[in-house]
Order: structure tokens, then sequence, then C-alpha cells
């Protein structure tokens, strides 16, 4: 299967839209139309199955989306192919400055994913690079590094845990979430941990829990200092 990574718009469908539809017959603006071209680049590929975070998560479902948030490390690791959308990059313009690499859960998918495939406005692929990875791409990965902050060995090959937690929070400083607790909730697969999503609670509650459970796993308290610019 492959899974979908973008930058959430307008009027995307949720499940109750979608269920015993047919995705190419509904007409619903931008988000069905990216969805619609999500599943027709999946199966150009050679895949059967396609997963979106938009449509394949009951959100109404508080004990699934709890789930969900502990498991999607997982389900983009596991995928044959990570097809990120870059809704704000025209033609051979460059990725650098796209608001994907501005957004907290992107940061988790990307590290997940041991394929992904950069897609453009128009869903071309990125720099017209044929190649089968490019997160593997020698003419892509320097840029790849220079907008993620991101080595290329934690780009090519990342383990998910508490080791080196500081590079990990930085990683993530500069990237921002609608949700306020989602900016420690998008974090959770990237240290390996299991915390109850508890919306409401906002970010000191959220990233203090994380921190604490980092702390708890790691024996490292410097982390307890680490400051970042607020998501």
């Amino acid at each position: 299967y492959t899974t979908l990574s973008h930058r959430w718009g307008t009027g995307e469908p949720l499940l109750r839209d979608i269920q015993g539809q047919s995705i190419y017959v509904l007409d619903g603006g931008e988000g069905f139309a990216k969805l619609q071209s999500f599943c027709a680049l999946t199966l150009r590929h050679g895949y059967g199955w396609a997963w979106s975070d938009t449509c394949c998560i009951d959100k109404e479902s508080s004990s699934e989306l709890q789930e969900a948030v502990g498991s999607m490390f997982s389900w983009y690791r596991n995928s044959a192919l990570t097809i990120a959308h870059l809704c704000d990059v025209p033609g051979t313009t460059s990725f650098a400055d796209s608001i994907w690499f501005k957004r907290g859960w992107t940061l988790q998918e990307l590290l997940a994913s041991p394929r992904v495939l950069f897609y453009t406005q128009d869903w071309s692929p990125y720099m017209n690079r044929t190649s089968t990875n490019h997160k593997l791409d020698d003419a892509i990965l320097p840029e790849l590094q220079k907008a993620t902050g991101i080595g290329e060995l934690q780009l090519r090959n990342f383990s998910p845990g508490v080791l080196d937690a500081r590079s990990k929070l930085q990683w993530a400083s500069m990237r921002h979430t609608t949700r306020p607790e989602d900016v420690a909730y998008s974090l959770f697969g990237v240290f390996e941990v299991s915390l109850p999503v508890i919306y409401g609670e906002k970010i000191p509650g959220a990233l203090g829990r994380l921190l604490a459970e980092i702390v708890s796993r790691s024996g490292d308290v410097s982390v307890i200092d680490w400051v970042g610019e607020a998501s």
C-alpha cells in the first residue's frame, strides 16, 4: 500500500464522505481532487491500496483517533511507498520553502517512510527525477538535508527511540501543527513512546508528558532545558 504525506487544505474528505463510494466520481473541491490524484498515482506505481490520513481514520471516534496517533509511525514505516504532495511547489521551483517542511506531522512521515517520492503542485515528479526513492537520490538529498536540518544517515535509515533526543527535538522546533497538542503527539512515533492522547491539555501538558517519558527512558535530563521556538 501507499501512504499520502501532505499539507491539509480546505475541503478534505473525511471517512463518512467516501464510505461506499467510488473515489473517482466524487466532486467536492480541492480535497477530493487531491485524493483522486493520489489514488490514480498509486495505481500507476502498481499498488492496489492507498492510505490517506484525511479519510482513513474515523476522527469522530476517540478510541480510533488514539490508536491512529500511536500507530501512525508504523503505518508509514510499513508502507511500500509514501507519496509526498507539495501543494505550493510549482514546476521546477525549489521545494526548500514549501510549507510541507513546516508542518509537525510530516516530520514523522518523512523519517518513518523507507521510500518517498516528492510530487509538485501539478503532481509531476519533483525535479523530474524518475528515481525510485527521492530520499536516496543524490540530486535531491542535499536539498532535503538543508530543508530539514537532518543528516544524511538519519534520512536514509532512521531508527526511532529516545537516543539523541535533543537533535530530534531540534528538527521539530520550527514546525507547526493546527491542534496545539499535536506538537507533542506528532513526535510519539519518532521517540517510540506510547502515551494517552488528551486533546484540550494544551502544549505544556502534552510536551511535558513527552519530555518526562524521554527522560524516564533515556536518563538524559538535558532535554528538559531544551528550548525550541513555539509551534
